[in-house]
């Protein structure tokens, strides 16, 4: 596994020595400066068009201000539960850069008026590192706390999180209210990525035009990228946003790939027209940042599958438009491997793919049905194939892997030999 920065590019969210960052090195760096007050910093994160990083890229400006509106002194909650498997983000940054998180938490808390602060996550180095970094603090503007779920797909959604903060299962809740309405013991509260906190400092130390000086007018600054599957050099990389992907794999790619799957296993696949696309928020279904490189050797209806059976394991349960809609596109998608499904059986999955997103009480059906129809769009050949019984690629035995599909390890700082 490899870190890196896409050349020519100038490190913002990574930097050039590796290892666990102390707050002597952050504060070189020109970390934990004096910052604005509530209105100027609020206003530079509206100007600077800083968008989230965890999936929904939603104008990060934005959602502090309702934070802000709210009734009652708001709560802020870092999330740092990466769920998603083909994602290390997270996970490295507050391995590595807990401090740069943390300062993040800071600027945060002076944007919308917070006197507490969690710090969600289910990587136990990770909550080592952290835990560290704070005892280094001489001071705290926020009370910090830092809180460890068990790792699962639904735990990071931000309903999620919020429930299992106040008591409960780390599932996602009905809808309305939303937790910038009424979130930690009912207070205002602002579930917010860790990246999406990182870039706050960033934000304040180069000035809103120095921070736009990298990405697109829509989708400025840079984002930490986790490239997968056949990457000749899989890892994760910083690269600015709008980058072509083009660029990107002829960087760490290594090959022409069949396809991409893309922002984890939320957006979806695209076929060879992939390589074309820009990574942008309004380009493709960008999501936490993850690319999956799909080779020749591999099937796009065994991918497809793969992680279809995923999503129908990982589900909360709880709502029956996704416990039930997940294992039927699922079930289709193992007969196609296996191939044994019809043409009536394609129907069925293509009605479905357009009738069950938005009935779920989070995003995972979205994300289920997104996948079966991009399949469906962009590799119909292979489809076809399957019904007419014929791949070369797919197992001979006809059966889907059990196994968590193009699941990434962190790299940079292996497990166990951070700062003790």
């Amino acid at each position: 596994m490899n870190v890196g920065v896409l050349p020519g590019v100038t490190p913002r969210l990574m930097r050039d020595s590796g290892g666990w960052e102390s707050i002597a090195e952050y504060r070189d760096t020109g970390g934990y400066a004096e910052l604005p007050g509530a209105t100027a910093l609020l206003d530079m994160i509206e100007a600077s068009g800083l968008r989230g990083r965890g999936g929904a890229s939603f104008p990060a400006g934005r959602k502090m201000r309702a934070v802000r509106a709210g009734e009652g002194v708001p709560v802020i909650v870092a999330n740092g539960e990466e769920g998603e498997p083909a994602s290390v983000k997270d996970r490295w940054l507050l391995r590595t850069r807990p401090h740069l998180v943390l300062d993040g938490i800071r600027h945060a808390a002076v944007a919308v008026g917070a006197d507490l602060a969690y710090v969600y996550l289910s990587d136990a180095d990770a909550e080592r590192s952290v835990i560290d970094a704070i005892a280094e603090l001489a001071a705290q503007p926020v009370e910090l706390r830092v809180v460890r779920v068990d790792p699962a797909y639904i735990a990071g959604e931000e309903t999620a999180a919020v429930r299992y903060l106040g008591g409960g299962p780390a599932k996602p809740a009905d809808k309305p209210p939303r937790p910038f309405e009424s979130g930690v013991d009912g207070r205002p509260t602002l579930v917010s990525n860790v990246e999406t906190l990182a870039n706050l400092p960033l934000l304040t130390r180069l000035g809103v035009d120095g921070y736009r000086a990298q990405g697109t007018h829509t989708a400025p600054g840079t984002f930490l990228l986790t490239l997968g599957g056949s990457a000749s050099s899989p890892g994760l990389y910083e690269v600015p946003l709008g980058t072509p992907m083009a660029r990107v794999l002829e960087a760490w790619g290594g090959v022409a790939p069949a396809g991409l799957l893309m922002g984890g296993y939320f957006g979806g696949l695209l076929g060879e027209r992939g390589q074309e696309s820009t990574l942008d928020y309004d380009s493709v279904a960008l999501g936490c940042g993850a690319v999956t490189v799909l080779g020749r050797e591999d099937c796009p209806v065994h991918v497809a599958a793969a992680v279809m059976a995923y999503f129908d394991r990982s589900n909360a349960g709880q709502c029956g438009s996704c416990f039930n809609g997940t294992a039927a596109m699922s079930a289709v998608l193992s007969a196609l491997v296996a191939r044994t499904a019809t043409g009536e059986d394609v129907a069925r999955l293509r009605r479905w793919s357009t009738m069950l997103p938005r009935r779920g009480a989070c995003g995972t059906l979205d994300g289920a049905a997104q996948l079966a129809a991009s399949l469906l769009r962009e590799f119909p050949g292979a489809v076809a194939s399957h019904v007419d019984g014929v791949c070369a690629a797919c197992p001979a035995d006809g059966r889907v892997d059990a196994a968590v599909p193009f699941a990434m390890e962190v790299p940079g700082v292996p497990a166990g030999l951070l700062r003790s």
